[in-house]
């Protein structure tokens, strides 16, 4: 393949993605590449198909593997929701599959049940369980406005963390902001150029002892990280332009989300995490440093019904049950109070995240399967720079 027609195959690649988005607002993430080429012209849908099909016979001529395997199961996810675009049926796993090429894994409640038995055991207080998370959840948030002064010194080590584990491009920065009406607790913008933009909601109190995660989930080595080594690696070293592009239903997706999932304890460890927070941030916070602990301690078990929104929205969307079921679902299994629940489904029912929703389960348990079995810092380097697609992350992780 010549260099016109390497380029040929981005363009078209970015095209068809803004075509699509003429449709459906919000299926581009964020776009960094020729503003040329971001042409959100409303064209027939059919005609996006056609375009689809003859940037599949690019694909196949594309001599580097490693491209083409990236850029075959993004294009089927283009496909997949041109389908739907066209008015096509799809069966939810369907759905699941098409875009982001893994299979919508539903959690036994057997696997609830047993988290429950554990943050019994971890929760002070008495009441029940959705009452005693509650109360804790409320003693260790983080008041509104020190929300970013507490935040700073979490991104200033995680950026330093990082940046031991490789080289960030000269010049990446970020802005952060606090956002209140969102389905989400956080999100990342690429905005292109090694910058992003990182908004928290405030809907729900934010915890202290969330706020690690989230930020290494979506700044350091999360999202930010990711999009910016890929622009540097990929886009402008490799000339790879369609790495200029993120996708918000597609498979590379599950790897971003999988990355993300387990940024934290990819830099630093459980006891360091612990320490940090009882300590330094629990004064900053002017939070109770034995809250901190409890609410760690109970977060642990809580990991065990991460399982429980994907869940739902089989529920919802594969056998269409009501919404009163599924706010009873969310409230029992995942120990929701009414507004947690309501926020949960308006997550799971809003167009873009619908299926989104497994991105975090099953890409999160790939990551972390393919870091156990190989050098995880090795693994991380890989995934933060290359482009790898859920299938080859799943055969990263069989040891």
């Amino acid at each position: 393949m010549t260099a016109s027609t390497s380029t040929q195959l981005a363009e078209g690649y970015v095209r068809l993605a803004h075509g699509i988005d003429a449709h459906f607002e919000g299926f581009i993430d964020g776009y960094g590449g020729p503003a040329e080429w971001a042409d959100r012209s409303l064209r027939p849908v059919p005609a996006l198909q056609a375009q689809a099909e003859t940037l599949a016979g690019l694909v196949n001529s594309e001599p580097d593997a490693e491209r083409a395997r990236f850029l075959k199961v993004q294009l089927r996810a283009m496909q997949t929701m041109l389908r739907k675009l066209s008015g096509e049926e799809l069966a939810y796993a369907d759905e699941v599959r098409g875009l982001y090429d893994i299979d919508p894994l539903r959690t036994p409640e057997r696997t609830f049940e047993a988290a429950h038995a554990a943050l019994d055991s971890a929760l002070p207080g008495s009441g029940s369980l959705t009452e005693r998370l509650d109360t804790l959840r409320k003693r260790v948030a983080v008041r509104q406005p020190d929300i970013l002064k507490v935040a700073a010194p979490i991104l200033n080590e995680l950026r330093s963390r990082t940046a031991t584990l490789l080289p960030l491009p000269e010049g990446e920065d970020f802005s952060i902001g606090l956002v209140d009406d969102k389905p989400w607790g956080g999100y990342n913008w690429p905005l292109g150029n090694f910058r992003s933009r990182i908004d928290i909601n405030t809907d729900l109190p934010v915890s202290l002892t969330d706020l690690p995660d989230l930020l290494a989930h979506e700044g350091y080595p999360g999202h930010h990280t990711e999009h910016a080594l890929k622009e540097l690696h990929l886009s402008r070293r490799q000339g790879w332009q369609e790495h200029s592009l993120q996708l918000i239903n597609a498979p590379e997706c599950v790897v971003s989300e999988g990355i993300a999932v387990n940024a934290l304890r990819a830099v630093m460890t459980q006891e360091e995490v612990d320490a940090w927070l009882t300590g330094e941030l629990a004064q900053l916070a002017g939070v109770d440093p034995g809250d901190v602990s409890a609410m760690r301690a109970a977060g642990r078990a809580l990991d065990g019904l991460e399982g429980v929104p994907g869940n739902a929205a089989i529920l919802l969307y594969g056998e269409g049950r009501p919404e009163a079921e599924l706010l009873d679902y969310l409230q029992t299994y995942a120990l929701s109070t009414p507004e947690r629940a309501r926020q949960s489904l308006r997550f799971i029912s809003a167009p873009h995240s619908r299926s989104y929703i497994f991105t975090y389960t099953v890409g999160g348990d790939l990551v972390r399967r393919a870091m156990e079995a190989g050098d995880a810092q090795e693994v991380l380097r890989r995934l933060l720079t290359r482009p790898v697609t859920p299938g080859e992350l799943s055969e990263m992780g069989r040891v």
